[in-house]
């Protein structure tokens, strides 16, 4: 029987789940405190007053276009352009507030950076690994920092800049990155007609998106295709494949079930999995993504 599995990093320094309520979180970056909308928060935020005092006294507001605001930040001590810097375990990244509510960066994908660097610092060889919608490039440092050998695919030249200056923030440029521009099916389309293989690779693919000359990403539509590609550029023996969705109705187990589907044919396990971070005011895990994770 399928169980799920809970992921959640106890490591994290730089970064707290204060509170969660009201549609809302309440979340620390560093210095800064932040609410970002969260739609599954149906419980009403802490009632401590000390909880309370930190949801009044932020640093900034991402305001939902459905609540009936203008959407978008709202900043009450700091401009949109600020950029600071951010570390989990050795790995610094820049972090600043974008126009779609994130900030360069998912805390609850902690558990799986570790995942990442301890399955090829252990493989006992060279790993070919592929970071698909890579985005600023965390996972892709953790992975080079490891010895892997790292292609970091995104449509976005502006986070591609970014995942750059991360590197050199980490003091990893002296290692080789692929850092390539391009759409993920298309470019998974290409290494399989170059016949380029990959020992592992991890994907968290948008719930919408363009890519770089105005391709059209629907998760429904093309998750199936962008599997069965993946599936097509795996070694004979990989040593794991990540898929993460954030999108609301991609459950856990589902997202296992087509990830199996691709690796029947390979030695391993399909778990499937909530990230989780840790919320300080009610000690509580608080599921922020579903994944499944494959492998040997």
């Amino acid at each position: 029987m399928n169980q799920i599995k809970i992921f959640c990093s106890k490591d994290w320094v730089d970064y707290e789940l204060l509170d969660t309520g009201g549609g809302e979180k309440l979340e620390r970056f560093g210095k800064y405190t932040f609410i970002r909308p969260y739609e599954d928060a149906v419980w009403p935020k802490c009632s401590t007053p000390s909880v309370q005092q930190q949801w009044t006294n932020v640093d900034g507001k991402f305001w939902s276009s459905k609540v009936g605001a203008k959407a978008g930040w709202q900043m009450s001590r700091l401009n949109l352009d600020t950029k600071w810097e951010m570390e989990y375990r050795g790995i610094k990244f820049f972090v600043s507030p974008t126009p779609f509510r994130h900030l360069g960066f998912f805390p609850e994908q902690a558990n799986h950076w570790d995942y990442i660097e301890n399955k090829i610092k252990n493989s006992g060889k060279k790993i070919k690994f592929l970071n698909l919608f890579g985005y600023t490039g965390v996972a892709s440092l953790f992975a080079l920092r490891a010895g892997g050998d790292v292609t970091h695919v995104d449509a976005s030249k502006q986070v591609l800049n970014w995942t750059k200056e991360n590197q050199k923030l980490s003091s990893l440029d002296k290692m080789p990155m692929r850092v390539i521009e391009d759409d993920a099916t298309k470019f998974l389309e290409r290494e399989i007609k170059r016949g380029n293989k990959y020992d592992a690779v991890i994907m968290d693919p948008p719930k919408y998106g363009r890519g770089p000359r105005g391709e059209v990403w629907k998760i429904e539509e093309m998750l199936p295709k962008l599997l069965s590609l993946v599936g097509r550029v795996l070694t004979d023996k990989p040593l794991f494949v990540i898929l993460t969705s954030y999108a609301t109705d991609s459950s856990a187990l589902s997202l296992s079930y087509a990830l199996a589907e691709i690796m029947k044919d390979f030695k391993g396990q399909t778990e499937a999995g909530e990230l989780c971070v840790l919320e300080k005011s009610n000690n509580r895990l608080v599921s922020l993504a579903n994944t499944a994770v494959w492998g040997i």
